[in-house]
């Protein structure tokens, strides 16, 4: 009982369960698409379990697909992966978890668990929020992995189930709240822009990172705006 009452008197819970159901299922696709190109069950599995991070593990198999050497591949999923880090070293500054926590903290800290923590609040409903959101994806992502690389070849195309929406979709539902001030929808639309351009043109992986060197300069723009408005704040920065 005690734990229903939380799911129900909990915005972090609640958002956290409702984001691990959407971006889990997509693991299915993911287990799919792995084995059609040519991982066994097992090394997909492994994939999910120790790299577990969505958007590197599709790059990896998507250089693997495209004929690529594993060594580029490996290459693009790490680059694409160091995000996670800067969101790593954001959540323990804003979390400040116990050190025994960080390691497994660390591993689950990807786009939606971060998004869903910073979405909350209070300090507590954000530490609901982020670990609700982690572990609730690690749990789902790796079964339906497993689902997927199993029955990947009934499936047919991954694609065609609308899949690959999911995790956007639910992304998307975090990000749009909190579109409320010209700096963020600036952002937003300034990288969308820079990810859908260079998609064509530079490697799997990359196209993120680039448009995360377009987030930080507009933030370090936006900062100097406000540093040259508010004398406080010009002093701290200099």
């Amino acid at each position: 009982m005690a734990l229903l009452d939380l799911v129900r008197d909990s915005p972090g819970v609640r958002s956290g369960l409702s984001i691990a159901a959407a971006v889990g299922l997509y693991g299915i696709s993911f287990g799919a698409l792995s084995v059609t190109t040519g991982l066994s069950v097992l090394q997909t599995c492994v994939l999910s379990l120790v790299m577990f991070t969505g958007g590197s593990q599709f790059a990896f198999i998507g250089v693997l697909g495209g004929g690529g050497a594993p060594a580029a591949a490996l290459g693009a999923a790490s680059l694409l992966g160091l995000r996670n880090g800067v969101y790593a070293m954001q959540l323990n500054a804003l979390l400040k978890p116990p050190a025994v926590h960080r390691p497994l903290l660390a591993h689950v800290t990807i786009d939606e668990s971060v998004a869903t923590g910073l979405a909350q609040s209070s300090l507590q409903e954000r530490r609901r929020g982020t670990w609700t959101a982690g572990v609730g994806i690690f749990v789902l992502w790796n079964v339906f992995t497993l689902v997927g690389a199993l029955v990947g070849d009934q499936l047919g195309d991954p694609r065609q189930w609308g899949l690959d929406g999911a995790a956007v979709a639910a992304f998307l539902a975090l990000l749009w709240p909190r579109l409320r001030a010209a700096e963020p929808i600036a952002t937003a639309v300034a990288c969308a822009l820079v990810t859908v351009l260079t998609i064509p043109v530079l490697p799997p992986g990359t196209p993120i990172l680039a448009a995360a060197v377009v987030a930080a300069l507009i933030a370090w723009v936006w900062h100097r705006v406000r540093a040259g408005r508010d004398p406080l704040l010009a002093r701290e920065t200099r």
